[in-house]
């Protein structure tokens, strides 16, 4: 799932080749342009702007296409096919299929090749070029990559080396995984890696060793003429540890062009993947410089005259972080009672918040659904959590982005991010971006790897918990307050990693501890009896609760527990099967028994929670945590492959004594009927749960206001 779809796509046909484009944003307000995203080396399709895109078309009009070797346009025949005129004429052919008069054109590396073709020939039509890491002859080439000739035979296999026509026609995927890897030289780079070995296997050697043997023909002087011709304004952006295209290529661009040029210290040749954030904005800052946006009128109220306001970001991922964030919303309010809170949130939060009456800001609207990137990594009962999260980084950027917009056109006093994961981390990887107050909350610290991902997970876990730790090292500025949602027992007893620290001591070095935040008091639902009757439970039933969280990805434990019911209620007399499928689940869906009921959202769950005889539901934390803090004997399934359920939740609950751990797989309809039966209306032996989490993390996050 992408963080922004195209609003239309196509194909255009030049000269018997189909390119395909896409379009995000229709049409431009009044005075906007449109931004042409050029595809690089067809070792890569546009997909690699995908951390361009949604910002971008919030804020223009932007047109991609795959260039010609991969994606989803064609791969002709021959090196006369691949030439940088060829390139360029398919730019002015996709410009005409989309309607777009006028653009500024974005390159990467080869692409400025054609950019700054196409800005030469058609100065009418091209507004400015901005080229990162620009492959260009401008320049003599890096040395390591002169040692060996491009159609020459060699017995090395080594370096670059592997750069040879005959070794990849032996070993196409070695050749790519060492290039993706040269091209990011920051430590930490593991998934724009990972993308980049994807893209390149989408396309084949024969291909690019057309499209090698078509940049061979251009020469220093002939381009360094083309960019005399192109008169537009350019911005060049290289990193000084590109460790693909010789340094000096980048300087000697903007010499010829008159352009400008920025130099991004410690990045490689790919800045658009590995600094997002930093490349937006020069992008945006650029444009703006050359089509100057219409007026604006603001507003700017001095510092003493202003009401206190904070900013709270809760995860969408589920319901449980909006009950606790709302909890402590009000505390925090108690402590300050002139605080203006507002919302930077997304459904199913939202519904939350909703209800509460809380203030939503309008800039929500511009954010990518977690939820559904999440659900759409999702199997039978099957979640891989950590690469769902990998799996979404467009989606994370697009929210920071919008974060990012937002806090500087409004001041606040402090912003508050309950497991808001794009939030604290770029805000690490850009310092220089926070300009007040931020408290980070979390329930579970250290990403842990699923036995199935084998020793590939446990390194990628291990790389990104060592990122984490080095920014937190680096930049203890970025969070005035780390706040643990738990007690330090509550952590699991593991290591980051190899010659990592490990997770409890760490945790207790850099978080203070709030304790568990239920959301309510459970001394408020001791009389059971008198909550029945409120909650329409009669005394004569035996109320058994389903529920699998707000996320969509519960369907099928949903499907198999309402299989069981007619099992037990054989076993059990007055059973009545409650089941509430939440918000982004069709209850119409489900199919119904007698003395069976289906559910959509339920506010206030926790209270029927209170009331149940017996609950079956997911592996998320904060349900299970009210079960156990409301002493309601619960059945569990954790989602397979999902670490935090398998491990921090499991690790939770266990020291709790509380709840029965299920398998979804090991478990039909019958067995699942028997542990019903066994378990309703039991009594337990928890671990109490601490009912002053709220006030305690409110009491934290008032001392930094």
């Amino acid at each position: 799932m992408r963080a922004c779809e195209p609003l239309r796509d196509g194909l255009v046909d030049r000269d018997g080749v189909l390119l395909h484009w896409e379009i995000y944003r229709e049409g431009p307000g009044e005075g906007s342009p449109t931004i042409v995203l050029l595809p690089t080396w067809s070792i890569i399709h546009s997909a690699f702007w995908k951390a361009q895109i949604p910002y971008l078309a919030r804020h223009y009009r932007v047109v991609t296409w795959d260039g010609r070797g991969n994606g989803r346009s064609n791969r002709p025949e021959g090196s006369a096919a691949y030439t940088h005129t060829q390139f360029a004429a398919d730019g002015l052919a996709v410009m005409d299929a989309t309607g777009t008069d006028r653009a500024i054109l974005v390159a990467l590396s080869r692409g400025a090749l054609w950019g700054a073709q196409l800005a030469a020939d058609q100065p009418d039509r091209v507004l400015g070029l901005v080229s990162l890491s620009p492959a260009v002859p401008l320049a003599p080439g890096l040395p390591e990559r002169q040692i060996y000739g491009f159609d020459e035979k060699y017995e090395a296999t080594e370096g670059w080396a592997k750069f040879n026509a005959a070794y990849w026609q032996r070993d196409y995927e070695d050749f790519v995984r060492f290039f993706a890897g040269r091209m990011f030289t920051e430590p930490h780079s593991t998934k724009q890696i990972e993308d980049c070995v994807g893209w390149a296997l989408e396309t084949d050697p024969t291909t690019l060793t057309h499209t090698t043997h078509a940049m061979q023909d251009v020469g220093q002087e002939s381009f360094a003429s083309i960019c005399q011709r192109a008169r537009c304004p350019v911005l060049v952006i290289h990193g000084d540890e590109d460790a693909i295209q010789a340094r000096a290529c980048g300087p000697r661009l903007a010499e010829v062009t008159g352009g400008s040029l920025v130099t991004i210290g410690g990045a490689g040749h790919a800045p658009q993947a590995r600094d997002p954030v930093f490349v937006n904005t020069l992008i945006r800052q650029f444009v703006d410089s050359v089509v100057p946006p219409p007026p604006r009128h603001r507003t700017w109220t001095r510092a003493r005259r202003r009401p206190q306001r904070a900013l709270y970001v809760s995860s969408p991922i589920g319901l449980g972080h909006a009950q606790r964030d709302v909890a402590i919303a009000d505390e925090l309010r108690k402590l300050h009672p002139d605080l203006q809170i507002d919302w930077l949130a997304q459904h199913p939060v939202t519904k939350v918040l909703e209800a509460h009456g809380e203030r939503i800001h309008p800039a929500s609207a511009y954010l990518a659904s977690e939820s559904e990137a999440v659900e759409s990594e999702a199997a039978e009962h099957d979640l891989h959590a950590f690469q769902a999260i990998r799996r979404m980084d467009d989606t994370l950027v697009n929210n920071f982005m919008v974060f990012a917009d937002l806090v500087c056109d409004e001041p606040y006093d402090l912003w508050i991010g309950d497991e808001a994961w794009d939030i604290d981390y770029f805000l690490h990887e850009n310092p220089e971006l926070k300009n007040t107050a931020f408290v980070w909350m979390t329930d579970f610290v250290g990403w842990l790897p699923m036995p199935s991902g084998g020793v590939t997970e446990a390194a990628l876990t291990a790389d990104y918990n060592a990122e984490m730790i080095e920014q937190r090292a680096r930049f203890r500025r970025i969070r005035d307050r780390s706040i643990f949602v738990g007690d330090p027992e509550d952590i699991v007893p593991d290591r980051f990693g190899p010659d990592l620290p490990a997770i409890r001591s760490w945790t207790e070095q850099n978080f203070d501890f709030a304790g568990y935040v239920t959301g309510f008091d459970p001394a408020a639902y001791a009389d059971r009896a008198a909550l029945r009757a409120e909650l329409g439970y009669r005394p004569d039933e035996r109320v058994c609760l389903v529920t699998v969280g707000g996320s969509g990805v519960g369907t099928a434990l949903l499907h198999k527990v309402i299989a069981a019911h007619p099992l037990a209620a054989e076993k059990v007399d007055g059973l009545r099967t409650v089941v509430v499928a939440g918000p982004r689940i069709d209850v119409g869906s489900m199919p119904i028994h007698p003395g069976l009921e289906v559910h959509g959202y339920v506010p206030e769950l926790y209270r029927h929670l209170a009331a149940c005889d017996l609950a079956v539901v997911q592996g998320g934390l904060t349900t299970c945590m009210e079960l156990t803090a409301n002493r309601r004997p619960f059945l569990y399934f954790p989602l397979a492959n999902h670490f935090e359920q398998n491990f921090h939740v499991r690790h939770r609950l266990d020291r709790h004594r509380a709840g029965v751990l299920m398998d979804y797989r090991d478990s039909d309809p019958e067995s699942i009927a028997g542990s019903m039966a066994a378990a309703i209306g039991q009594d337990v032996d928890y671990r109490p749960v601490g009912a002053t989490g709220a006030q305690r993390a409110a009491t934290l996050i008032a001392e930094v206001l």
